[in-house]
């Protein structure tokens, strides 16, 4: 490998949304520095399996539906 040209790999502490922290290696910061994650497994709905709606109000959805609702299959 060439040398000077890879980041340095170190060990940082995650702090996730719930206050519970991991260490882990990676080349985000210097040494010993900490990252606090806004969004994490623990609430994000992709992986909770949130019910999250599509609402649409007189938005693209409707403008589409409005447009094109004719063409296609029948119900």
């Amino acid at each position: 490998m060439k040398a000077d040209i890879h980041p340095q790999y170190h060990v940082i502490k995650v702090i996730m949304t719930d206050g519970s922290e991991y260490m882990t290696r990676s080349t985000y910061g210097s040494a010993g520095d900490s990252l606090n994650l806004d969004i994490d497994p623990n609430t994000h709905p992709a992986w909770t399996g949130g019910s999250q709606q599509l609402l649409d109000r007189g938005g693209r959805l409707s403008r589409f539906t409005s447009r094109f609702g004719s063409i296609g299959a029948r119900k």
